[in-house]
């Protein structure tokens, strides 16, 4: 007995139809995308902030969203999720619903040194993470504390060379560029400084009461306590001079061999939908061209770098990729 096989016009047919189907539902999900992001944002959206409020993750984080809620119309809510050196809102951000409306605005340390730093993070940055925009760099700038007398690089090695393995230097934890910074300083110059990890910026009140002897801080963070005369500027990280205080200059021109600084940025749950991705990313460049935002960062020190979603992700890869190997081999250990 014969047994009848379809015919291959008819599994063509089949095929096709499976074909268009497909094409149909996919057609489908990629309107409903561009509705979303058409539609985007239409509630409160959460900001998470990886640091303490005061500092430069905090201020940049508020700028962007006092901007985003004139243009949108819509609250966007500012919340300070400190901890485990930044990891705490990364952990957060990473568990998020991907919908565009829990934000992460964190520094380059939980994004570039933590994932080499942590041996098991629960939500690893570089993969649970969807960059979205770079908001500004900025230098890292060696402070102390006015009291201690201190005004060039000079005196501050002769006083630290004086009290070899006595000075402490803050950061605001560890892995962080003030951190990083800080550790290559004291084995450039051989001051044998002992490192004190702190949560977040309340590392600056105890260098302005002179419990530590120096700190690299982000300079919109000891901005206004240079300006105040509480802390005194000896050097920026950076190789050029910064443009909010082109008085002070660069540690290479001190004689000391660093040239480094920081980053800050808006990241997203992995899988948020990319429309959104890219309306906020346009919405941010947008902010950060207006002249009037560009004199106000300056002035605190930062500079913007506007740069789209495609340009960030490969820049993200860059900077975790450069750091792994320079943390390994300072040895720095989480805590």
């Amino acid at each position: 007995m014969s047994i009848a096989r379809p015919s291959p016009w008819l599994n063509f047919i089949d095929c096709l139809m499976r074909g268009i189907l497909w094409m149909g539902v996919f057609s489908l999900g990629s309107i409903a995308l561009l509705a979303q992001a058409q539609n985007y944002p239409d509630k409160p959206i959460k900001m998470i902030v990886a640091f303490t409020a005061g500092g430069t993750s905090d201020i940049l984080a508020r700028e962007v969203a006092n901007q985003l809620t004139q243009r949108w119309g819509v609250s966007i809510v500012i919340e300070n999720k400190a901890g485990a050196a930044g990891n705490l809102g990364t952990e957060i951000v990473g568990r998020a619903t991907p919908d565009g409306y829990t934000l992460l605005v964190t520094s380059f340390g939980p994004i570039a040194i933590n994932p080499t730093l942590f041996k098991n993070l629960s939500v690893n940055p570089q993969k649970d993470l969807q960059p979205v925009a770079l908001l500004a760099e900025v230098p890292t700038v060696l402070v102390v504390p006015t009291s201690m007398g201190v005004n060039t690089m000079a005196e501050f090695l002769t006083y630290a060379r004086a009290n070899q393995g006595k000075s402490n230097y803050g950061s605001t934890g560890i892995g962080t560029s003030p951190h990083m910074t800080g550790y290559f300083f004291s084995q450039k110059t051989n001051i044998g400084a002992i490192h004190i990890p702190y949560k977040g910026a309340e590392a600056t009140r105890d260098l302005v009461a002179g419990r530590l002897q120096y700190m690299f801080a982000t300079a919109p963070s000891v901005m206004q306590l240079i300006k105040s005369d509480q802390l005194k500027a000896i050097a920026v990280s950076t190789k050029m001079r910064s443009r909010g205080l082109p008085d002070v200059p660069t540690l290479m021109e001190t004689g000391v061999d660093i040239a480094t600084g920081s980053w800050f940025a808006l990241f997203a749950p992995k899988n948020t939908p990319m429309p959104i991705v890219h309306k906020l990313n346009t919405e941010i460049v947008k902010i950060l061209e207006l002249p009037v935002i560009k004199a106000r960062l300056v002035a605190q020190g930062a500079e913007p770098v506007p740069m789209n979603v495609e340009e960030f992700t490969a820049f993200t890869k860059s900077e975790y990729e450069s750091w792994a190997p320079i943390v390994k081999a300072s040895g720095a250990k989480a805590e």
